[in-house]
């Protein structure tokens, strides 16, 4: 049975199944014909985070035409995986970009609003910058706070000699 693993790659990095191929939903479109093109005659398990992504990727699999596979998705994802103690790699612990974006927004437009309330009324423009960021990541694909978030601490990848430590080889 082939495992393919439909999280995003910075989520599949963090921790994955040995063996599995990482074929992240928002590029299923691009990678999985040239994938299942590539695996012969095999049962092959959809696996995300919670069986949500997992089975949305199925859903999008009836674009292609592959009768010579057999699609199961993995109810529970590999959350259950790992509640049922099998066997996970990686690098550990994972809090995606995306999300930390949308702390960070948010958390300034609260701030704009509490400062525009009770400190000063330029603090309204504080909200605008961030209303204006989120509008240009929208339109072109740029966010500049991701760039920003992506130098933080947390989300430094330890690099051993050329090759990121724990790095599977699918998503090299």
């Amino acid at each position: 049975m082939i495992i393919l693993d439909v999280r995003e790659k910075e989520e599949f990095e963090a921790e994955y199944i040995p063996e599995s191929i990482c074929c992240p939903l928002s590029q299923f479109d691009l990678m999985a014909p040239g994938i299942l093109k590539n695996i012969k005659d095999s049962d092959i398990l959809i696996m995300c985070r919670s069986g949500n992504r997992a089975k949305m990727a199925l859903n999008e699999l009836k674009k292609f035409d592959v009768v010579q596979h057999k699609f199961t998705v993995y109810d529970g994802g590999i959350l259950k995986w790992k509640n049922e103690g099998k066997e996970i790699a990686g690098k550990g612990s994972f809090f995606p970009i995306m999300r930390q974006v949308q702390i960070v927004a948010s958390s300034m437009i609260f701030i704009a609003f509490l400062g525009s309330k009770f400190i000063a009324h330029d603090f309204v423009y504080l909200a605008l910058f961030v209303g204006f960021g989120l509008a240009l990541a929208g339109y072109t694909g740029f966010c500049p706070m991701v760039f920003i978030l992506q130098k933080m601490p947390w989300n430094i990848k330890k690099v051993v000699g050329r090759k990121m430590a724990n790095k599977p080889s699918c998503c090299e």
